[in-house]
C-alpha cells in the first residue's frame, strides 16, 4: 500500500523520496554533472567538448582537441573538486579525459 503523505511535506521532498524509490539517482546525478561542466568551463571548452558521461563516479569527456585535452589533464584534481562543489556533494572521484 502507498505511504499517505501529510499536508507539510514539501514537493522537494516528495521528489526526492520518489527518485529514492524508483532509483533514479544516477541518471539525475549524469544530468547535474552535465550541466556543471557546461557551466563551469566555459564557451571555450564547451566548443571543443563532444560528450560527457558519468559512469559510477568517474567523469569520462571527449573532447576535440589535442591541446585542450593536454591542458585540461594538468587540472584534473582541480575540475573534480570544482564540479562536486556545485553540485554539493561528492559525486565525481576521477576524470578521464579522451
Amino acid at each position: 500500500m502507498a505511504k499517505r503523505l501529510n499536508s507539510e511535506t514539501t514537493i522537494g521532498a516528495v521528489l526526492q523520496q520518489i527518485i529514492q524509490v524508483n532509483k533514479l539517482q544516477p541518471g539525475m546525478d549524469e544530468i547535474d554533472v552535465r550541466e556543471a561542466w557546461r557551466q563551469l568551463m566555459g564557451n571555450g571548452v564547451n566548443t571543443y567538448t563532444r560528450n560527457v558521461v558519468l559512469k559510477g563516479s568517474t567523469l569520462y569527456v571527449e573532447l576535440g582537441s589535442s591541446v585542450l585535452r593536454e591542458e585540461l589533464t594538468h587540472g584534473k584534481y582541480k575540475i573534480v573538486k570544482m564540479i562536486n562543489e556545485e553540485l554539493g556533494r561528492e559525486v565525481v572521484k576521477d576524470v578521464i579525459l579522451r
